[in-house]
């Protein structure tokens, strides 16, 4: 219909004059260009079953031969004639001839000038005016090609089979993981160390540092984080000659040291978390770094954490977060280890589309003072799924199960799943066989250990703690001078139920610490007394009561327990030791 202006200008002003003369070249990637563009309108807005029945009802007359569409392509032509012709001797043909659209809106909402024709002389030179136009050597017929859109669109007789969809779905879902891993290649040094499930993760993380300024490799533990972090620093070195710097706790050193150089990892310094203070401030640019066990570095407001993004700002750094146990009981333990690298109020590809159907796109920013489409925006969220969507973009994590259902071969002498090298060697997946470990204990030999660790004074002591934090419910008025919310409500109703259950939790895990050393129960004992003291201070100054998370994970030692040891420097660890 028409070009814009630009383009018109660029035509107008060109060095190369373009032909006025169409070619069929030319004339066929107009007709497909044309094409594509009527297959994407049918992608706009919500279809209602009116638009569905609209669109079968013209597939259905182009295929009866009822209406005939064509492109003319000689010149932009903007006109809009509608010639109707009937057995009337009087007035055989009627023309109308404006700006509008034959539609209602068209007709009725709209300040085009019309008019209509019935002056037989007029009407037989607009026909001829269409017709010479209609039969025009490059005025092409689309019927087809438009009526077979219709009929491979959502408007299509017969229904898109589910497993089409699904398929459709996983394609675009893994658009950049495709893109990484034809992109990238694992360097030779590497020979036949990684499986195939590690050179696709590194393939796919390499993508995700070079779009975004970094990965967060949170495989479980035991699938070979180290060594593919390792070989991402070299595919980053070979490709955009990056320079590594690898930060970790004191205990891991050594071990990074021999991998970068086992594996020729270019320019590449190990500085353990216990020294970042001291060294990291003069330390020159690294254009890579390198965060083992990044869940330490949730706590944002910790010197070691500040020191380590101011570093990654001034050096302009990309980097490969390393985490089995990336979140630990708030979405912002992820948030902390993506501020890192990325600017919270950066604009994302997406937003916290989840939180934004409560809270209106337009008032959002009034609320949050943040964009929709930030990290600062996904902060505010408490959902899963948007969460979910978030750690899409920045996270590469596989379990066993998932290594074991997609990569694994089965021995067929065994059964056994293996994974396989390059060169053919195999590597079987442990099989867990639960056996009976049966052993004696006697409680009159005073060196018997567990029969210490169960005698009845030990498991007395235990038994009698007073927990009231973990069964709030034993405490709720039953006449509270302010009525509760709603959300109180519901609230109050679960503390009922999970509070014997947590109670029980709470002994069970002391066992536990106690059977690990007299060190680890000294913690976790401390640990109690301190939110004890925060549950006493709220009460005593009159201050709401701090419920938190009210479920198992909470009493979960492999997260509550955590070895915060790794983040301190060598006098702060001498003094906590000290103290306790």
């Amino acid at each position: 219909m028409q070009t814009l202006p630009q383009q018109e200008i660029a035509e107008a002003y060109g060095i190369i004059k373009q032909d006025a003369e169409l070619d069929n070249q030319t004339a066929l990637r107009l007709k497909k260009a044309l094409a594509e563009q009527f297959r994407l309108q049918l992608t706009l807005g919500a279809p209602t079953n009116a638009d569905e029945a609209g669109l079968r009802r013209l597939a259905a007359q182009i295929h009866g031969k009822k209406v005939i569409v064509k492109l003319h392509l000689r010149h932009t032509l903007h006109a809009k004639l509608y010639l109707l012709f009937r057995h009337d001797p009087v007035s055989p043909a009627i023309g109308f001839l404006g700006s509008s659209n034959l539609t209602f809106a068209g007709l009725s909402k709209r300040g085009e000038l019309n008019v209509d024709i019935t002056d037989h002389d007029a009407c037989d030179k607009l026909a001829r005016w269409f017709n010479d136009r209609w039969g025009d050597k490059w005025c092409l017929d689309i019927s087809q090609e438009i009526a077979d859109i219709i009929d491979q669109s959502w408007a299509r007789p017969e229904p898109i089979p589910p497993h089409h969809i699904y398929v459709k779905m996983a394609y675009h879902l893994s658009q950049e993981a495709r893109d990484g891993i034809v992109r990238y290649g694992i360097p030779k040094d590497f020979g036949n160390q990684l499986f195939e499930f590690q050179e696709k993760a590194v393939k796919i993380a390499a993508h995700h540092v070079q779009k975004r300024g970094g990965v967060l490799l949170a495989d479980v533990v035991g699938l070979g984080k180290t060594l593919m972090a390792t070989a991402l620093a070299r595919v980053l070195a070979d490709e955009l000659l990056l320079e590594t710097l690898i930060l970790c706790p004191l205990n891991l050193e050594l071990m990074w040291k021999d991998y970068c150089h086992d594996y020729r990892v270019p320019s590449c310094k190990v500085l353990p978390y216990s020294k970042v203070l001291q060294q990291l401030p003069e330390l020159r640019a690294y254009r890579l770094v390198i965060l083992d066990e990044s869940h330490n570095l949730r706590n944002r407001e910790g010197k070691t954490y500040k020191a380590i993004l101011e570093y990654i700002q001034r050096s302009g750094s990309k980097c490969i977060l390393l985490s089995a146990t990336p979140f630990n009981k708030e979405y912002l333990d992820l948030a902390s280890q993506l501020r890192l690298f990325v600017s919270p109020d950066k604009e994302l590809e997406i937003g916290p589309e989840r939180l934004l159907r409560d809270v209106d796109r337009a008032r959002f920013r009034g609320r949050y003072q943040c964009g929709a489409n930030t990290l600062a925006a996904f902060e505010k969220s408490q959902y899963p799924d948007d969460w979910r969507d978030l750690m899409r973009l920045y996270m590469v994590r596989r379990t066993r199960g998932f290594i074991k259902t997609n990569y694994a071969k089965t021995d067929p002498d065994n059964s056994r799943r293996y994974l396989e090298f390059n060169d053919g060697s195999r590597s079987y997946f442990p099989d867990q066989l639960p056996k009976k470990l049966p052993f004696v204990v006697d409680d009159n030999d005073p060196n018997d250990e567990y029969a210490r660790l169960y005698s009845a004074p030990v498991v007395d002591i235990v038994n009698g703690l007073s927990l009231p934090r973990y069964g709030l419910g034993n405490f709720v008025s039953a006449k509270p001078p302010i009525a509760a919310t709603n959300a109180e409500t519901v609230i109050l109703a679960n503390l009922s139920a999970a509070g014997t259950r947590l109670m029980g939790f709470c002994r069970s895990n002391l066992f536990k610490r106690l059977e690990s050393s007299g060190h680890s129960f000294l913690l976790s004992v401390e640990r109690h007394i301190l939110r004890n003291f925060i549950f006493l201070h709220a009460i005593e100054s009159g201050l709401d009561i701090p419920i938190g998370t009210q479920d198992a994970g909470l009493l979960d030692t492999s997260l509550s327990d955590v070895d915060t040891m790794a983040m301190r420097t060598p006098d702060e660890v001498g003094s906590v030791t000290g103290h306790l």
